[in-house]
Order: structure tokens, then sequence, then C-alpha cells
């Protein structure tokens, strides 16, 4: 008895002492990385970017695997039930995040809650643009002709409750003003197509869905809502040089189910930020209105806690608007 018990605890020791061995040698094996982007989609080939190079740096193969659906719903679900091993990740964007509770099962996510966080990816701040047909040449014009016209001024943005939404909705409440706003499904195409041609005035996006317009000068860009002026743009003001503190965008980052070793997911971090590091790929995504934003996964946590406690009344004071 006292044998068995002996051989028992030793086997029990072996396996404690070899975890964090196998964690140690991650990756072994491909990494399976869910997102909830639509195939070809421009967060789906900025993702795509960033993990060939991810995959390069460490030895294994990073398979990006697309289940839109449902909100991001699907994807959310596909990921939250993966083995905890480290080899299926997920990548959800801002939406999953900031989103009206029951519009989706199980959303808004929340860390770590419902996963772990890894790191963060990139920000894409929203660009305020104006058909030229409105005159508007810059942010004050906007406040002071919505301030005159309440309710008479429209903005074209991708989907109700979305980001692009949500920055309209931000915008009024800050500048004290009512605008309407026009919803579009299926991505910006259809929406610009109205603004250029001059009958939605307005139209809040990340560059990507406006890149085409703005260098062609079919839109007159008021203002970027990011954090400091871009290197890109050094002449285009930020939205806080009118109204302080204003920084809204879309954002990307990386989780893992609950129960992922830590040293898988310190180590995919530490690459993961070594590849955002490098001069050549920021340069191509800032090209895509993609900035990248490494951060450790506590940084992560709260970075994506903070977006969710400054979107959170503005998502109530919609929610009540409807329920009215």
């Amino acid at each position: 008895m006292q044998t068995a018990l002996k051989l028992l605890t030793l086997g029990f020791l072996a396996c404690a002492i070899a975890a964090p061995a196998r964690a140690d040698d991650y990756p072994t094996k491909p990494i399976r990385i869910i997102s909830d982007s639509a195939p070809g989609s421009a967060v789906d080939v900025t993702f795509r970017m960033v993990m060939d190079r991810l995959g390069t740096l460490l030895g294994q193969q990073i398979v990006p695997v697309d289940q839109p659906g449902a909100s991001g719903a699907v994807a959310a679900h596909t990921a939250a039930q993966a083995v905890p091993d480290g080899y299926t990740l997920f990548a959800p964007a801002l939406s999953l995040f900031i989103s009206l509770p029951g519009k989706a099962e199980n959303l808004p996510l929340v860390l770590p809650r419902d996963f772990v966080p890894v790191g963060s990816l990139i920000d894409q701040p929203m660009f305020i643009c104006a058909s030229p047909a409105s005159g508007l040449k810059t942010l004050p014009d906007l406040i002071a002709r919505a301030k005159a016209n309440p309710g008479q001024i429209s903005f074209a943005a991708t989907g109700i409750g979305r980001i692009t939404h949500l920055t309209g909705l931000l915008l009024q409440s800050r500048a004290g003003i009512k605008l309407q706003v026009v919803p579009y499904t299926g991505g910006p195409a259809a929406a610009l197509t109205d603004v250029m041609g001059g009958r939605v005035p307005l139209i809040i996006e990340g560059y990507s869905g406006l890149a085409g317009a703005i260098q062609a000068h079919k839109l007159n860009v008021l203002a970027v809502a990011a954090r400091r002026r871009l290197p890109d743009f050094p002449d285009l003001p930020i939205v806080s040089e009118t109204l302080p503190n204003f920084v809204a965008g879309g954002w990307q980052g990386i989780v893992a189910p609950r129960g992922t070793p830590a040293a898988a997911i310190e180590k995919f971090n530490a690459a993961l930020n070594k590849v955002l590091a490098e001069p050549d790929l920021a340069k191509q995504l800032a090209a895509r209105g993609a900035y990248v934003n490494p951060l450790s996964p506590q940084e992560t946590n709260a970075f994506v806690n903070g977006q969710q406690t400054q979107w959170r009344p503005v998502l109530d004071a919609f929610e009540a608007s409807i329920n009215k």
C-alpha cells in the first residue's frame, strides 16, 4: 500500500514538473486563431499581415479561422469552448466588447470573466468626413451648423450599435448637437456612394474604408478621433483639439480560453509585441489606417475594461432612447 501511494505521489509530482516544461516549449504545433471577421475584409487582411510574421517568429504556422455570424457570438462561443492549451486563441474586435446587451447571445464580452487577455494588435481611429457638396470644411463648422439646425444633419454609419454609430452618438453628446444617423449594412461602400453623391452630408468610418475617396479628394476630412495627430496626416486636426479628450476608434486584441497556461500566453505576447515593433510592418498597417498598439496581457485587460467604461454611458443612453 505504501509503495502504491509513493508511486502515485511521484506520478503527481512528475506531472506537476512536466506541465510547465511543456508550456515553456510552446508552441510545438500550429496555432489556430479564431476571428469573427469575414474573409477578405479589411480587418481580416490586417490580421493576416501580422499573423504571417508572427508564425515565422514562433516557428509554427498561425492558422486564421474566420467565423463571422450573429454579431460575433458564433466565433466567441467556438473560442470559449476550445481546449485551453494555447493552441486555440481568439481575435475579437471592439464590437464584441462594446455591444448592446442582448443584441447577441453572451455579448458583450467581459475580461477576465469570459476569456483571459493575451495582447493587443491595432487601433483604428474614426475619421469624420463630409461630402464636398455640404460645404463643411472643419469640425467647428459642423458643430456650428448642427447647433443652428438641430436634427437636420445626417451621418452615415455602418450599422447601429457599432463604433461608427457610437462615435456619432458621442460626438452629439460632447458637442451638444443633434444629428440623424443613416445606418448601412455590408461595409462603407454604399454609404460612401450616398455621401459622395451629396445625399448624406457626413460619414464616420475608419480610414481603410475611406482611403480611395480621401485620396481622390471626394471627401472633406474634418477631423480624426485619434489620441494624437497621425504621422501620415500631420495637418489633420484631431477631434480633441475641439472637444477635449475625445478619442474613438476600433481596435482588435487577442484573448485565450480561461485556463490557458500563463507561460504560453506570455510567450505569445512577447512574440506578438516583437512583430508589432517592426518599423516596416507598422508603416504598412498605418497606410491602412491601423496603428500598432502593443500591450502586455495586464495592459490589455486594463485597456479593454477602460474602453467598456468609456462607452457604457453612450450605450446606456442609446438603449434608453430606443426603449422609450
